[in-house]
């Protein structure tokens, strides 16, 4: 039987330009398992075993240990880049751990330091688009790009950021599986602006959100952060990450949560840290059932309304 090549992925922009560097590098015709960003216990779908190879890229692993046992015990081979809260990191000889959880690194640069940065272009994008533009900028500096190149990469990286938010597929503009299959056939992200449809799409469908979101006033705002409470509509489940990101380059010496109503009761929660200190977000909403992710950004896939007073407190406590 012939061994099965599975690459999972984050739908995010870090997912899509990591596994994008890495199958220009080293192309394959590989299964793609991927979904909307927040849907991170992706290697419960994966079947696999002896001789298969399976790469992971931008999910955390505390949130898929079990499955991630389950396939190593299969006799599957699997590689595994991401930058989040780990847990545990188990010692296999079939397991090829690639993690940093620096509050300064996204998965895409960790694959550009294992290509020794043979697509350095699309980390940058990546980097862009997880809201580390200070990185970005450090790590592009060897290709000499101008300003307004590394303008057009950073919007790139928002765009395809931004179509990874939603609470299903249906919210997006482009399934991330798709959306990769777009980008595959171009190792220039240059030539990906000037050439793709999906690029405009994503570009225009990002003005009119963003637009949108910036007309509501804050829920509550103090010195140290400011909290926003979006609608249960499709726009605001887009917006609702990229809209975080935004707040926290326009102030970056405060915390921001962006909260976005369900339509079955409840919020998704977007917790970006300050910029001057990225800290506090990953524990933060570890306190929550729902909820994890990195340093500087942070989420809860659901706090329940009973919830939403114990979050505003922890909010401001975090945040003094």
């Amino acid at each position: 039987m012939t061994a099965r090549v599975i690459d999972v992925f984050n739908g995010d922009a870090d997912g899509l330009c990591a596994l994008h560097q890495l199958r220009l590098a080293d192309p394959a015709d590989a299964e793609l398992i991927t979904g909307p960003k927040r849907d991170i216990s992706l290697l419960q779908r994966v079947t696999a075993g002896a001789g298969d190879q399976v790469t992971v890229l931008d999910i955390a692993l505390s949130k898929n240990r079990e499955a991630l046992d389950r396939l190593l015990e299969a006799g599957a081979q699997v590689r595994y880049f991401d930058h989040h809260q780990p847990g545990d990191i188990p010692a296999h000889p079939r397991f090829e751990p690639h993690i940093d959880t620096d509050a300064n690194v996204c998965t895409a640069l960790l694959v550009n330091d294992f290509l020794q940065g043979r697509q350095l272009p699309w980390a940058v994008t990546a980097a862009f688009g997880d809201n580390l533009a200070d990185a970005a900028r450090r790590a592009a500096a060897p290709l000499g790009f101008t300003d307004a190149q590394l303008a057009a990469l950073q919007s790139l990286g928002e765009c395809l950021n931004y179509n990874g938010y939603g609470d299903t597929l249906d919210d997006l503009f482009f399934d991330p599986a798709e959306l990769y299959r777009q980008l595959r056939p171009y190792a220039d992200p240059f030539a990906f602006i000037a050439e793709s449809p999906a690029y405009r799409v994503l570009k225009e469908g990002y003005r009119e959100d963003m637009a949108r979101a910036a007309a509501v006033p804050p829920m509550e705002a103090r010195p140290s952060g400011r909290l926003y409470l979006l609608p249960a509509e499709k726009w605001a489940r887009r917006i609702s990450g990229v809209f975080g990101n935004r707040l926290a380059v326009e102030s970056p010496t405060q915390a921001h949560a962006v909260l976005t109503a369900r339509p079955g009761g409840g919020y998704v929660v977007s917790v970006r840290a300050p910029l001057a200190a990225r800290s506090g977000a990953d524990t933060l909403c570890s306190r929550f059932e729902t909820g994890g992710g990195r340093k500087g950004a942070a989420g809860i896939n659901h706090l329940p309304e009973a919830e939403l007073a114990r979050f505003v407190a922890a909010f401001f406590e975090t945040y003094a």
